[in-house]
């Protein structure tokens, strides 16, 4: 599958995911912990799901959200690059059928001066390139 077809195709959406997580560079990220949202979009094939209306024909919504859950209340990272790659990777090597997968990963509480609603990273990453590096 050609990438510029991915982004195109059919995607399972998971949006605004909260989760409290202990990641971070700071001694108090590491020790309070803080919310951290997450957003997924996950390319795959949903057509013969759309004709059968079977679930054993897609990928329940609820293996995504867990993969996410487990990650971000997991072993804690310095870096959200490394959160979000980890549940890309993890995405992609347990369902070979998702041919592409971005994640979104953002802090709502972050020590800058001035209003906003969250900073954060935005990864893309493709099956044929799913590098565990």
């Amino acid at each position: 599958m050609n990438h510029g077809d991915v982004i195109k195709g059919d995607k399972l959406v998971l949006r605004g995911l909260k989760f409290h997580g202990f990641h971070g560079v700071k001694l108090e990220e590491r020790k309070l912990g803080q919310k951290f949202l997450v957003d997924v979009d996950a390319w795959m094939d949903l057509q013969a799901a759309g004709k059968s209306d079977n679930l054993s024909d897609t990928i329940s919504y609820t293996e995504i959200y867990r993969i996410v859950r487990d990650v971000v209340e997991g072993q804690p990272h310095n870096l959200l690059e490394s959160v979000a790659q980890l549940i890309a990777s993890t995405t992609l090597t347990k369902y070979p059928q998702i041919s592409a997968v971005r994640v979104n990963v953002g802090k709502p509480h972050v020590a800058v001066q001035g209003p906003l609603d969250y900073l954060g990273v935005e990864i893309l990453r493709f099956q044929n390139t799913n590098a565990h590096r």
